[in-house]
């Protein structure tokens, strides 16, 4: 089985493990991960690193996300969303006060740059420990705020208590945390009721195996949506090898500035990671600039 990204459209009811197990059972492969935790009552885009690409999974983990999710109102829970217990629930008349043009405007005031609160419920470690399995015991450990970026917001469809909502945002963004601020922010408290992702970096729904239709294929059918690593990361600028280079490579040799800077593509002068390719081109290794910038350091070095 070749090395690539395959995508799947996680069912709902299975953990992103889950999936990695029955992926990993059907490729017959023994290095297979996942680049982006869904939760188990959550769907869509999982992107699957097959092989060798588990070596480049945490240039995927940072990529930003498509959402689809269920906001309702009224009702708060532990985890922020429908699996957790319910910990406060607002008067009728409070939720009941609130209008279709209430949620529209509170909504619109959370796109952009901001600081987000990570659920307690999440697999962030606290002394090595996932937060989830420390909540799970009681204590509730509250990590600070990190930056995101909400690249645009909309609540298309409104049938109070109940709304949805279509996210674009940046990697690392929780959309629990974002319906419970939501929830505060309208005064009435708010969790997660479903969730769906629809686009994780440049893979859509429209390029997602689901997992029955996958247990069916056969193995070439199945290697033709693997996508190789090299078109996986079209996002960094590449630079195709010549013989010095590829020898160099092989011996984990660093490359001058001298050899490299004059081949990048047009205003990409300086990025902080490049691809070197072959004439065919397959990823031969993943380079970074040294403090120095003088040499490059190697991120990744796969076969010459």
């Amino acid at each position: 089985m070749k090395d690539g990204i395959l995508a799947i459209d996680k069912p709902e009811g299975i953990s992103s493990a889950g999936v990695v197990a029955r992926v990993k059972r059907v490729l017959g492969v023994k290095k297979i991960g996942h680049t982006g935790t869904l939760d188990p009552f959550a769907t869509g885009v999982l992107l699957i690193a097959v092989q060798k690409a588990t070596r480049i999974s945490r240039f995927f983990l940072a990529g930003s996300k498509h959402y689809t999710a269920q906001i309702t109102l009224g009702i708060e829970t532990d985890t922020h969303d429908c699996t957790g217990r319910i910990v406060s629930e607002a008067a009728p008349g409070v939720v009941g006060a609130i209008s279709p043009e209430d949620v529209l405007q509170t909504v619109a005031l959370f796109a952009g740059s901001q600081e987000q609160i990570p659920p307690s419920f999440s697999a962030l470690k606290h002394k090595g420990q996932p937060l989830y399995k420390l909540a799970r015991k009681g204590e509730m450990i509250q990590k600070p705020p990190r930056s995101i970026q909400i690249y645009t917001i909309s609540a298309p469809h409104i049938n109070l208590p109940v709304f949805t909502l279509d996210v674009h945002c940046s990697g690392g963004t929780y959309i629990r945390s974002l319906a419970y601020d939501i929830g505060k922010k309208l005064g009435c408290g708010a969790h997660l009721s479903g969730l769906r992702r629809t686009q994780s970096g440049a893979f859509g729904l429209e390029n997602a195996l689901g997992l029955s239709a996958l247990e069916k294929m056969t193995p070439e059918a199945i290697a033709s949506h693997i996508l190789p690593m090299s078109e996986c990361l079209f996002f960094l600028p590449s630079v195709q090898a010549d013989g010095l280079c590829e020898k160099k490579i092989s011996f984990g040799q660093k490359l001058s500035f001298e050899e490299i800077v004059p081949h990048l593509p047009p205003g990409n002068a300086s990025p902080d990671f490049i691809r070197m390719v072959d004439s065919s081109n397959q990823l031969l290794a993943l380079i970074e600039p040294d403090k120095d910038q003088a040499f490059y350091n190697y991120c990744c070095v796969f076969s010459c």
